[in-house]
């Protein structure tokens, strides 16, 4: 507020100067000049008051010929050189006045204390994100449906406003700002007593460490998700304690190795962190031998490093081919010549891995018509031609905007998820397909909704009292049917954490204790029932005992319609 007041006083220093002047010399000279009276004879000048109405209404044009008297011949004169004095220093006062409101400053000045002022008045815990990119708007719609309150600093105004024009239920502050700024962060709501985090999104490494070493000095209780594309930027986080942190590439890379080391569990991944609703994505089985990778960045060489762990052959195809490589062919991979030269016909697979999508989508074309069974993996780079990448249909799809969105929705929603998954790569194959089939069993065709129950007081009151008064409840009754207790609810226990215990895929019989934390992924409906025997003493009794409240029509309506 303050700056916005400042501005405004230093634009209008000299209309505000010229006008006071214009109308101190006009009202003086009308208290000097005298008058005549109604016969004619001389009569005193105007007094104070009456010489300011007449130049105030004079002056503006008002112009109402209110006069006590008729004015001499000099009052007149001076009347005229007043109207002319006035009336051209408001002319110029108020183009003044109009330029300021559309000077870049001044609007940012506004922006910047309207965005303030609805940060402070934010009554829900909230997350502050820096970047808006593609990344940042996946992530956004997902938070805003679960009704999760965020703030957003952008660099780029193109962005913020097109996120101010986008459609969500909640009314997300946004402010066009340096996130490398700490002043920005800090009017952003770092300090604000409900900030839950922050979530540095940029596709600026750099800028994300910015935000990452400001939240950690200023704040360093509040948890920083970061996005990184360098291995360097990753380690430089970690050495002052940043622990989640997303690399798209690395990420993607990982699985790729994992669907072919260990298909079950990359499939189990795919089941786990999908759109909620949508059909089950079919397993990938990328084959094992010579691959190709077509561009050599961060994307090829995170995808190099995981293929060669699993003792592929690879052979780098790349315009500018970095040193030392074993194999390597220079060309873009567009060309039919190119491909041929790196071998594509004793090949099982290649990657579409440069910056450029339409050249990504000419290479694996060209690559389907040399080798038509040829095992593709292509990189997107923009959301916006989705379309095209669902149309050619490649076997194995890279977005690294969502990749990120994913997993950092992953870590803010159910924290328990990626633990899940690090734990299961310590299984074997058969113990991923039997999860598998236990999933399938209770979602059939459709990903299933994943969340996670805390058993605690401020989480769970209903189960926390009934625990701290001797009685025992299993996590089997946290799977029964709130309207019919004798029926299963269709979701399955994934991980029981009980401080550094850790059970996968925990049997019904255990017992439950306070300060239990339960990963569960089945319907959606089902997550909302569940919720009933968590808060409602009634419930829960019922769930236990089966001795059922009275309520009727209600308590059955409940529980069937129950919220989360």
């Amino acid at each position: 507020m303050h700056s916005t007041l400042f501005l405004i006083l230093r634009r209008m220093r000299a209309p505000l100067i010229f006008l006071i002047v214009s109308y101190a010399v006009s009202i003086l000279g009308m208290t000097l000049i005298p008058g005549v009276d109604a016969n004619g004879r001389p009569a005193p000048p105007l007094d104070f008051f009456h010489a300011f109405y007449f130049i105030s209404y004079t002056a503006t044009t008002i112009g109402f010929g209110e006069i006590p008297t008729a004015f001499s011949d000099a009052q007149r004169a001076w009347t005229i050189f007043a109207i002319y004095l006035t009336v051209i220093v408001w002319l110029y006062s108020i183009g003044t006045i109009l330029g300021l409101l559309q000077d870049p400053a001044l609007q940012r000045a506004v922006r910047a204390n309207r965005f303030t002022a609805k940060v402070k008045r934010l009554g829900q815990p909230f997350y502050l994100i820096a970047g808006c990119g593609e990344t940042g708007v996946l992530l956004l719609h997902a938070l805003d449906s679960r009704n999760q309150q965020a703030v957003v600093l952008d660099i780029d105004p193109e962005r913020i406003g097109e996120l101010e024009l986008g459609q969500y239920h909640l009314d997300i502050p946004a402010l066009t700002a340096d996130a490398r700024l700490p002043e920005n962060l800090i009017a952003a709501g770092l300090h604000h007593p409900l900030c839950a985090g922050v979530i540095a999104l940029t596709n600026d490494d750099p800028a994300n460490l910015s935000v990452a070493v400001t939240t950690k000095l200023l704040r360093p209780e509040l948890p920083i998700l970061c996005r990184v594309d360098k291995l360097e930027t990753a380690a430089n986080m970690a050495s002052f304690g940043v622990e989640d942190m997303v690399n798209a590439f690395e990420v993607f890379g990982e699985h790729l190795a994992i669907a072919i080391n260990n298909p079950g569990h990359h499939l189990l991944y795919q089941w786990l962190t999908g759109v909620p609703g949508e059909r089950l994505a079919m397993p990938m089985e990328p084959p094992r031998g010579k691959w190709l990778v077509c561009g050599y960045g961060r994307f090829g060489k995170a995808v190099s490093r995981h293929l060669d762990k699993e003792g592929n052959q690879l052979v780098v195809v790349d315009e500018h081919p970095a040193a030392g490589l074993d194999r390597a062919v220079i060309g873009l991979g567009t060309e039919a010549h190119t491909l041929l030269e790196a071998g594509i016909e004793q090949a099982v697979g290649i990657v579409a891995g440069t910056g450029d999508d339409i050249n990504n989508l000419s290479i694996a074309m060209t690559a389907r018509q040399l080798k038509p069974d040829l095992f593709v993996v292509l990189r997107q780079n923009r959301h916006a031609n989705a379309a095209l990448f669902q149309r050619f249909n490649a076997n194995a799809t890279m977005q690294p905007s969502s990749i990120v969105a994913h997993e950092f929705l992953s870590l803010l929603t159910t924290p328990l998820l990626s633990r899940f998954f690090s734990l299961a790569l310590n299984q074997g194959d058969a113990w991923a397909d039997v999860t598998l089939s236990r999933i399938a069993a209770v979602v059939g065709d459709t990903v299933p909704e994943v969340w996670d129950r805390e058993l605690s007081q401020a989480k769970t009151l209903a189960i926390w009292q009934t625990l701290r008064e001797g009685a025992t409840v299993r996590l089997g009754d946290l799977l029964r049917s709130p309207s019919n207790r004798q029926d299963k609810l269709a979701c399955v226990p994934l991980l029981l954490k009980r401080g550094r215990e850790e059970i996968l895929v925990p049997d019904n019989d255990i017992p439950l204790l306070d300060g239990d934390r339960i990963l569960f992924c089945g319907e959606a409906h089902t997550r909302r029932q569940q919720a009933l025997g968590l808060h409602d003493y009634d419930m829960l009794n019922y769930l236990l005992t089966g001795n059922q409240a009275p309520g009727g029509l209600v308590w059955r309506w409940r529980a069937e319609h129950g919220k989360s």
